[in-house]
């Protein structure tokens, strides 16, 4: 059931040799601004789809979290492309990144109840872990960019702590 998310999150850490090479060794600027919009809005969805789904809880809460604090961070984002007069460039990482995800809310559709609960968290758990891998080793580092970069930082350490929010759910789900 994971499958397909982690296949386009292994291609999104493989950014600099697969993904983005018509872009040259690294993701520019404008592409790094798109997957990482592109990464927000897709957890935003996954969380709409928990809170119109979900009756326990803890996961309403933490799908409340994650629309909450993505559409702080992608507004965040847009403001400052905006403010550096850059256009975010779509690429194939956002593509993958977004075909991967809709395969899966539709998958995560069909269940309903404990079954849901457990296959959204698991999912959002090796979501993050993987953004949040590729943001320390791709997209920060690549960004050239200081108030992007900047962001970027932020954004890890929030969404670290949505990884370790993720992981306690789960553990209140077995």
């Amino acid at each position: 059931m994971k499958l397909n998310v982690i296949a386009a999150l292994a291609a999104f850490c493989l950014l600099p040799g697969t993904a983005l090479a018509q872009g040259g060794a690294k993701p520019t600027d404008p592409q790094i601004a798109h997957i990482a919009y592109t990464a927000g809005e897709l957890d935003i969805e996954a969380g709409k789809q928990a809170l119109a789904k979900t009756k326990n809880k803890a996961v309403k809460e933490f799908a409340e979290n994650m629309v909450r604090d993505h559409t702080a961070v992608n507004k965040q984002a847009l403001d400052l492309v905006n403010k550096l007069g850059v256009k975010p460039e779509d690429n194939d990482t956002s593509k993958a990144l977004t075909k991967a995800a809709a395969e899966k809310r539709a998958s995560l559709a069909k269940l309903s109840g404990a079954a849901f609960d457990k296959a959204y968290v698991a999912n959002e758990i090796t979501y993050h872990k993987t953004v949040n891998g590729a943001l320390e080793t791709t997209l920060i580092p690549a960004a050239t960019n200081a108030e992007l970069k900047g962001l970027l930082q932020t954004g890890l350490k929030l969404f670290q702590g949505h990884e370790q929010h993720a992981e306690h759910v789960a553990g209140e789900l077995k």
